[in-house]
Order: C-alpha cells, then structure tokens, then sequence
C-alpha cells in the first residue's frame, strides 16, 4: 500500500452532516476506560455538560477501583455535585422508551434528576421521533471543548475491562446482580469537532423542550465558573492519550423527517461509500447485520474480481430471546445471500469465544468499521434497516493518507480490538500480519486457544426462519404508516382492484388516524388527563357491576385512540395492582377484538367479493406465522392501536392467533406498568419491603411466560412441519 494516494470520501450534505477539524481524537475500547474518561472530563466541566441517550441509569458506579475518590463516582451524584460546585448547566436528553424496556430500565428517571438533583441538572425524555422509532444517538459534550459518541450509553450492564473475565466481581449493575461481558467502543474529540456535536445536542435538546440553548461560554479568570487555578482550562481526560491531532472528522446522522424537520441519511450513504472505497479489507465489529442496504453493498464487493476481504465480528446471539427469534433470524437470512456471493473465499464472520467449557458469551455492542487502515469509524448506528432511516443516529469517521500519524494509529486501533477478541498481544498480530499477506490468514493462523474468535454459526432451523415475518416489519428502515401495514399482509397481486374497495379501507384508516390526531393535538389530551381519568373511573369503583362496566368504557376508549398506556395506569391507580391488572388485560383484548371485527367487515367482505380463491392464499400465507406477527406488533410499536386491529382483521388473521398473539403481547408491557404504578403508590402510602416482593413475583411470572412461550412455538412449528 505503500505510495497509494486516496481521495476523501467526505461529502457535507451528502454522506456526512459536517466535515470539521479535531485537534485531538481517540477511542476509548470498553466501559473501563470510556466511563472513567467521561468522569475526568465532566469534572473539568465549567459551563455545560449534554448528554444524549438511548438509555441512561443515575446509579451507574464509572469508577471501579478501590481508590478512595474525592468526588463522586455514580454518576447521578457526579452530575448534581458539578452542578452544585461548579455552577455548571447539565442536560441529559434520553429516549422515552416503549413499554418493552420498562423492566430494563431505571424506575422514574425524571424525578430521580429533576427532583433530587440541583436545579441546574435538567433532565427530558425525548419522544420526538415517528411511530416505532428511538432516539439512538449516543453523545456526551463537555463545554463544547470535548465530545464523546459512539456505542456506550451511560447504563448498567455497560462497565467492562478489556480481559472480559467470567466472574469479574466489579461487573454488577446498581442492584447488585452480576451481568455477561459486554464490549464496545467510543470516540473522543476536541476543537471544532467537539463544537459541533455540541450543536447537534443544542439542536436535539431545542426540538425535545422548544428551549434554545446558547453557545457554552468560554472560561475566564474572573468568572465564578472557572476553576481554580485552572487558567489553561483543558476538559480532556487526563486517562486517554490522544492518537491522532489535527484530523478532518466527519459527523454522519441518521434523522426520520418528523413534524417538518428533513430526514438526514447520512449514516446510510457513508457506508455504502467506504465500502465501495475499500481495496484491501474492511473489518468491522457490530451488534446486528440485518441491513438491506449493508447487505448489497457486501455483495457488490464480494462480487470484485480483486476486491477486499471482509471481516465482520459480531455476538454469537444478539441478546434475549426476542431478539435471538428475530434479528438473528433476520441475520441469517442475510449471512446467507453473502455467503452465496462470496466466490473468492473473501468473507469470515467471527464470535469472541472468552472460554470454551462455558455458555457466558461477549456481547459485541461496538459499532465500528475499519478499512485499509485508512477509515476509521466509530459509530451508534448498527448495521440494521432502522439505523439507516428511523432511528436517530451520530456517527464520527476519520480519514488517514498512508504512512501519515492517523494511519498508524488507526491500525493500532484495529489491532488492539483484535488482539483483544484472540487473547494476545499486538506485537504478535503484527508479526502474524508481516508473515501473512491475508488478514483472514493472519487470523486463522492465532486461532486455536481458548480465547479467540471463533467462525460465527448464522444458522437457524426452519421452523423459526418460517415464524419470523419479513425485514420490513421487525426491523423497518422508514417511519410506518397504514398503508405499510396493508402493504404488508395484503401483498398486491392479492388485492382487489377496485376503487370502491380502496375508498372504503382508506376513508376507514383516516378515521382512525383522524381520532389519534384529535388526541394529539387538540385539548382532548388535556381534557383527558390521568388525573380526570382517575375521577371517571373512580365514579364507577363503588358501583356494583364496576368489572361490567369499566371493561366496555376500557375498549371503547381504547378504540377511539385514547393511549392504551394512560387508561392502564388509571384504571391500576383506582383498582389497584391484580384487579386493575386484570380489568386493563380484559378491556385492550375487547378493544383489539372489536376493532379487528371492524377490519374484517371493512376488509374480509370485499376481499371475498372482489378477490375469490387469493383470500385463501393470503389466509395460508399469515396462517403460518400469525401468533409471532400479533405478539411482535404488540411489543414493539409500530402503528397506532387501532390501525393494528384493524388491519388484522382485514388481513384474514385468524381470530383465535390474532387473539392469544394480543394476548401474550399484552403481558409483558402491562405487567410493567402495573409493577411499578403499585411500587410507586405503595411506596408513598405505606413505605414496607412488600414492594420488593410483589416485584420479584412479577417478574418471575413474566420470565416463566415467556419462556413457556418459546417452548410453545417450538412445538406448534415442529407439528405443522410434520402435518405438511
């Protein structure tokens, strides 16, 4: 590669947001080393700290040694200490997650930061985003002057050496339970670099709360807000060294177009870009591959005649067990297509085995790609269809000319990650790369111990492949609507052709959409607040037919686009845990069966009359996979309640799947919020350790749920693979 000349890929407005200068830049490998960073530099804080997440815990412990520290080390305490000491404006901006993560993640996270932390800590959750989609950008700013972004959130279940040992005692999360290693990567800017990711959290905060945020202000000597004897005030870490200085940094998003702000697929066209630029390998380490994009700019590159090899090292199972019935099912499908185009034996996936007598795996979270040693880009963006388009993205990107500073340390880079992953040193990866003019040799040559990368296994069996619905539904790359929904259990060689029947389903549809927006946006919400829920439902707790009431007024409420979430928690507040728990189950499985009847009558009649024999063969088609579609919808929000009812009615879903689907999809979000509603009122009313009980019971009943329900799937695909 010696005397090759490349041309910057950094395009601004096509495939990167800004293209601007860091005088310093480096990567933080592991929670170890990124969450002290981030304590250092919020210490040095004088004027403002943003923080942007997907996930954020206040008890999260950044430090894990046995030094007796001066300041605090949880970081909630670490933010309300700056605030209170050094006068300085914190902002955390976190995903306002869906119900699915309720038992992962912090209980009442506005009040623990609002409410107990100095006024000067101010704390939103950032629902600002289409229907299905999160806020995934992960960024840390410190005074404008350094910037962190990458894959850590600042969670529990983040914190880890590089030596990823089995039974580290330090890796528990706040509640003391031990958690599996978990691996990833950040990088640190300054200088211009850091100023405008300052902006893109300004930006974000301004779009969450409606408040401009100006510019953080300089330090001066006299100002209260400078530290002592700190006239050369310098934020970064004192624990990173830099690796590189004075480099061009790209900054790429990923932005859905909502509420009049454009899209920005930035993080989309930037990969698609390097990886047509590679000419010798690309390596990459990610937590999903389930892109369609991703996946065809792969194959183009297998396709080369002379093209680069292609290195991906990735969890040998993404995470629970929805994610392993879904996005690994997804990966294998997509593995496969790579596979088929890989005639020059170009492409290895690898897992991170820690030892090989055990089942406890590394959770590979990083996202990060480098090539020829000459791109390096540490990202939040997973190789997924929603990083692409629908969740909201920030990825860095550094460029390098051969032989120059930041070459060298991009390859330092990649061979500490690998030499990391095959439990050796980078001297021997680098004596193995001289002897071997194949990285995939190199490689291949340092397997054999315990700790190594080991060929990833994509395989599932066919039962589970045939359960899992397309890409387009679990893992969208564009903002859902109804008519996706239609699109997608009425494909268009099954659809009746006719203008009455598309005027009748749509007039339907804007109706719905017409009720969610009446919600939305005018006073009902207000109107319809959970404090005059509470003094309806309340009317009706004395009366003696309460259960034959309450459960219609539930449906119908919940049918005319009232948040399921809000009557859930009105009618728990009122009736308590168990019996709320029960009327509020009861009332969304008659809503979802009153409007699915709706959709049948709306959709199913003139299917039948316009489309003859295709219904059966829409029938057979959901038939096959209709409990685990219902379930998915459920969990995972991708369209308004009704619209999903509707659409399944009309789609020809049986009722009695459409109805267990609804039903065990239910559970898990609803379990949650009567949990911790009960927690919290009990805890208000009558402070007792019964709390703790109740949510151990929980959540025991819940994992036993699902468990059964994994088991139940098995043995339903087994008997329709024998019947057929």
């Amino acid at each position: 590669m010696i005397g090759e000349r490349r041309t910057s890929i950094l395009t601004p407005g096509e495939n990167c947001w800004q293209k601007v200068n860091a005088n310093r830049a480096a990567v933080a490998i592991d929670g170890e080393a990124y969450f002290r960073a981030v304590r250092e530099a919020i210490l040095s804080a004088h004027d403002s700290v943003f923080i942007l997440g997907w996930d954020l815990h206040s008890r999260l412990k950044l430090v894990r040694d046995d030094s007796d520290h001066e300041h605090p080390t949880e970081l909630g305490e670490l933010l309300d200490f700056v605030a209170r000491e050094h006068h300085v404006d914190v902002f955390v901006l976190t995903w306002d997650f869906a119900s699915i993560y309720t038992l992962e993640r912090e209980s009442r996270p506005s009040y623990v930061f609002n409410k107990k932390t100095h006024s000067r800590v101010h704390f939103h959750l950032d629902s600002q985003h289409p229907v299905g989609a999160s806020q995934h950008q992960k960024v840390v700013v410190v005074d404008d002057r350094v910037g962190f972004s990458g894959g850590f959130d600042l969670s529990k279940w983040r914190w880890d050496t590089p030596e990823h040992a089995i039974d580290d005692p330090r890796r528990q999360d706040p509640d003391g339970k031990p958690y599996p290693p978990f691996h990833d990567v950040q990088m640190l800017v300054d200088g211009d670099a850091a100023n405008a990711l300052g902006q893109l959290a300004r930006k974000r905060w301004q779009r969450a709360t409606g408040t401009q945020m100006a510019p953080a202000a300089p330090a001066q000597p006299d100002s209260p807000n400078a530290p002592d004897n700190d006239l050369e005030h310098d934020p970064w870490p004192a624990s990173i060294t830099p690796l590189m200085r004075n480099v061009p940094v790209g900054i790429a998003r990923t932005q859905a177009q909502y509420r009049g702000h454009p899209a920005a697929q930035e993080v989309k066209q930037l990969y698609l870009d390097s990886i047509s630029a590679a000419k010798h390998f690309i390596y990459i380490e990610n937590q999903y591959l389930t892109s369609n994009a991703i996946q065809q700019a792969l194959v183009a590159s297998l396709q080369l005649e002379n093209g680069p090899e292609i290195i991906i090292v990735m969890p040998e199972k993404t995470g629970g067990w929805l994610e392993q019935h879904t996005m690994d099912v997804l990966r294998a499908r997509l593995v496969k297509k790579l596979q088929e185009a890989d005639h020059a034996n170009r492409l290895r996936l690898y897992y991170p085995q820690l030892v090989s007598d055990t089942d406890v795996s590394l959770m590979v979270h990083a996202k990060c790609m480098i090539i020829d040693d000459c791109m390096l880009r540490v990202a939040s963006s997973n190789l997924s269809n929603r990083s692409m388009g629908l969740d909201s993205e920030c990825d860095l990107f550094i460029e390098a000319e051969i032989e120059s500073e930041a070459y060298y340390a991009i390859q330092k880079i990649r061979r500490t990650l690998m030499s990391e992953h095959l439990g050796i040193d980078t001297t021997t990866l680098q004596n193995s790369e001289a002897e071997h003019p194949s990285l995939i040799r190199a490689i291949e040559s340092l397997q054999g111990t315990e700790r190594t990368l080991q060929t990833l296994n994509t395989n599932v069996t066919p039962e589970v492949d045939q359960l899992v619905p397309e890409s387009a539904l679990i893992d969208p790359e564009q903002p859902y609507h109804p008519d996706h929904l239609v699109n997608h259990f009425v494909p268009n060689k099954d659809k009746p052709h006719t203008a009455r029947h598309f005027l009748k389903v749509t007039l339907l549809l804007t109706m719905l959409l017409v009720l969610v927006a009446v919600w939305r946006w005018t006073p009902l919400s207000d109107w319809l607040n959970i404090d005059q829920m509470m003094r309806y439902i309340t009317l009706l707790e004395s009366q003696s037919l309460a259960p034959w009431l309450v459960i219609p007024i539930f449906a119908v409420a919940a049918t005319l686009a009232v948040p399921l979430t809000l009557l859930v928690v009105a009618v728990i507040l009122v009736f308590g845990s168990s019996l709320g728990f029960a009327y509020a189950l009861s009332g969304a499985l008659l809503s979802a069966v009153m409007s699915y009847w709706v959709g049948q009558w709306a959709g199913h009649g003139l299917l039948k009359r316009y489309a003859g024999n295709r219904l059966h063969r829409i029938s057979q088609k959901l038939s096959k996979r209709g409990v685990l579609t219902i379930i998915t919808m459920r969990v995972i929000p991708i369209a308004p309640f009704a619209v999903i009812n509707v659409v399944a009615g009309a789609s020809h879903i049986r009722l009695r799947d459409f109805i267990l689907g609804s039903f065990i999809g239910f559970l898990p979000g609803m379990a949650a919020i009567a949990l911790f509603t009960d927690k919290v009122l009990r805890s208000i009313k009558e402070p007792s350790g019964i709390n703790l009980i109740w949510l151990v019971f929980w959540v025991v009943v819940i994992v036993l749920m699902m468990f059964g329900l994994r088991k139940w799937l098995r043995h339903k695909s087994r008997k329709r693979e024998q019947g057929q």
